[in-house]
């Protein structure tokens, strides 16, 4: 399976589309938008630039992909007026795989400039806003070229799945499962985490080159807050999806061997595991680290307590960014309804055993040592 090409979320504007099944990520985003106004105004009103680069990296598409940088822009601008200075030019790049839905984001540019326009008037900006397709884990930028650096409900996807997930016989480890889960051996569990720790030193590397000194970075990715890399906090979403393809399998629907050899390219690392990386590569200084916790309701109507509405919903969630990767694995034959359906019974199953479950992410704020 091609990482690069089918990771990416489900496109366009319909009703199993990643812009219309967003509502966690909008949630992450809102949670971190005072930590990231902290640090953007920190940076402002410490150089107060001529112009501000901006990066917002893993952006996808819908309205997720343009609210970090708008609010940001936001946040200087009422920040500069308070000053009395003129407004500075905004230098904005959304980064995505090659892959992402780009025409949805870019076809709600305009709409985005009119909006401006009439909020902040002739005297903001300028705004310019350019897609940057390519892997965060690498170099994206010119050197000492980015002022601020966001990424949110990103980083946890991998650069690729983790390799040794099989025997010296070649028989598949991590049986029955798409992530780690109580059931997978120790080998699994070692060879996600190194995936992660090259991938994420990689990106710190990457970003120490592209970061001016004291540039900011605040990001967020799903996490947890036990040292337990198969705690349920990380895992449960990926055991339910699990639990609907072994439906299937015991049903005749689909081969075992083909559930045995799908493993997500994910990785949910502890506040641990990230700080010893960061103090590895050695560039960035952490201002903030914080676990919070998202709850897993894909609606927005926080009243709704239609046990199957909800199921259902957060198997469209669910369904927006695995399918893509599903379709690929599994073929055409038109399983993913089914599937899905079948996502949606257990985790309204799980839903009646448990309060809201809740999404643990990552928070953390950091500057560019000098």
């Amino acid at each position: 399976m091609g990482g690069q090409t089918v990771l990416h979320m489900n496109e366009g504007n319909g009703d199993l589309s990643y812009a219309r099944n967003s509502i966690i990520q909008n949630k992450v985003i809102s949670v971190a938008s005072e930590v990231a106004k902290e640090a953007i105004l920190d940076l402002y009103c410490t150089t107060l630039p001529e112009w501000l680069n901006i990066a917002d990296l893993g952006c996808s598409s819908g309205p997720n992909a343009v609210q970090q940088i708008h609010e940001i822009m936001d946040f200087v601008d009422q920040k500069r007026r308070q000053l009395r200075r003129s407004s500075p030019e905004f230098h904005c790049f959304l980064n995505d795989l090659p892959g992402n839905d780009f025409n949805t984001v870019f076809s709600g540019l305009p709409e985005l400039y009119e909006k401006l326009k009439a909020e902040k008037g002739a005297d903001f900006g300028p705004c310019f806003i350019a897609g940057v397709p390519g892997s965060f884990y690498g170099r994206l930028f010119p050197k000492s070229s980015l002022h601020f650096v966001v990424s949110s409900s990103s980083l946890h996807w991998l650069s690729q799945v983790p390799v040794n997930l099989h025997s010296e016989t070649n028989v598949h480890l991590n049986k029955g499962k798409l992530y780690i889960s109580k059931t997978s051996p120790p080998p699994v569990l070692r060879s996600y985490l190194e995936q992660f720790q090259l991938d994420f030193s990689v990106f710190l590397m990457s970003r120490s080159q592209e970061i001016i000194i004291g540039g900011r970075m605040v990001l967020t990715l799903m996490g947890r807050k036990s040292a337990d890399p198969s705690s349920e906090e990380c895992c449960f979403q990926w055991d339910l999806l699990a639990n609907a393809l072994m439906d299937m399998v015991h049903e005749g629907l689909i081969e075992e061997d083909k559930v045995d050899s799908l493993n997500a390219p994910c990785y949910c690392p502890s506040p641990e595991e990230l700080m010893h990386l960061i103090d590895l590569e050695g560039s960035f200084a952490v201002n903030r680290l914080e676990t919070i916790e998202v709850e897993f309701n894909a609606s927005d109507d926080n009243d709704d307590d239609d046990d199957d509405r909800r199921g259902q919903q957060a198997a469209k969630t669910m369904r927006a960014a695995m399918e893509p990767m599903l379709s690929e694995h599994f073929g055409s034959g038109g399983i993913m309804d089914d599937l899905f359906y079948r996502y949606g019974q257990h985790f309204q199953e799980y839903f009646t055993h448990k309060k809201e479950p809740k999404l643990t992410n990552l928070l953390i704020s950091m500057v560019r040592k000098g």
